[in-house]
């Protein structure tokens, strides 16, 4: 399944293509595919290039892995997540290496590398829905995740499947038209609020 965005003006297919979908088919992901995705997140710019991530993944063919991966998702995610044939959770590392003062762009540099990996992915055919609804604590417990390293998304990657798998409430959100604010309400100019000019009204 497709689902496009309705986008104000042209944009790059692979951009205008990127989605979060809830419904997937359970074909494999190849290790030479996966690994393109993590290379892709590996080249993701980052303050000071502190490059301040790590992935822990399962696939289905890895089930113990992959198990425990779902175990850290909040209940409702766990429901259509465990159909992705891939479950990743993205950490940052919160504490300069260098001397231990708090990072503040690390979860921003994270969501960085974790785009790049949704984009690689759409080259390739595959959809990642990213979610929040993770416990961390849990995920620091399951994976031993050391302190100065927290858990910010879950990541699940696969290939389209059938909106129609999904129960009632999911598979109307999933058939839904695509929606984002304009772009007047955030692209601002001189002072808060005021659109900057070159934004069509």
């Amino acid at each position: 399944m497709r689902n496009p965005a309705p986008t104000a003006v042209p944009l790059h297919e692979v951009v205008k293509h990127r989605w979060s979908p809830r419904a997937f088919s359970d074909k494999s992901v190849s290790p030479e595919i996966l690994q393109s995705l993590f290379e892709a997140a590996r080249w993701a710019p980052s303050s000071s290039n502190m490059q301040p991530w790590a992935y822990i993944v399962g696939t289905r063919e890895d089930k113990d892995n992959y198990a425990k991966v779902l175990s850290t998702l909040v209940e409702f995610n766990q429901g259509w997540a465990k159909a992705a044939p891939v479950l990743a959770l993205s950490i940052a590392q919160i504490k300069t290496p260098k001397d231990g003062s708090p990072n503040r762009w690390a979860f921003h540099d994270v969501g960085s590398a974790s785009a790049q990996l949704t984009f690689e992915a759409n080259t390739h055919g595959l959809f990642v829905h990213q979610m929040a609804g993770l416990d961390p604590n849990k995920a620091r417990e399951v994976f031993g995740i050391p302190q100065d390293w927290d858990a910010v998304a879950a990541l699940a990657i696969g290939y389209p499947g059938d909106p129609h798998s999904l129960p009632d409430k999911l598979r109307e959100r999933e058939l839904a038209p695509r929606g984002r604010k304009p772009l007047s309400e955030f692209v601002m100019t001189g002072s808060w609020g005021h659109t900057a000019p070159f934004i069509s009204r």
